[in-house]
């Protein structure tokens, strides 16, 4: 009898599903578009097919380039070690910026 496969995501998928947010995407996170230079957080989300591997997830890098319609985003792990991830728009939010925030 052949063994159990061990892919990229096997016994992963209960921390990949978001129970607080929608899953689905809308138009506006089909549509970013990033600056070199600009912050960003990686947020896997929806479907396994083509998103960035879930260790990255809610870490925040900068942008360095574009190749087609996903971004290059460096990330620094620790002071010495960085990591460059190729990453479609739609896994990519805008980090906030800091200052003083309006009363609601």
């Amino acid at each position: 009898m052949a063994g159990r496969s061990h892919g990229l995501f096997a016994g992963r998928s209960r921390h990949l599903s978001r129970h607080d947010k929608l899953s689905t995407l809308g138009i506006s996170r089909l549509i970013n578009k990033f600056s070199v230079g600009e912050k960003v957080v990686v947020v896997p989300h929806g479907s396994f097919r083509n998103i960035p591997h879930p260790r990255y997830k809610g870490r925040v890098g900068s942008v360095v380039g574009s190749r087609g319609k996903a971004y290059v985003i460096e990330i620094e792990l620790s002071k010495s070690m960085k990591r460059t991830l190729v990453v479609p728009q739609e896994y990519l939010q805008r980090l906030p910026l800091p200052g003083p925030q309006s009363p609601a």
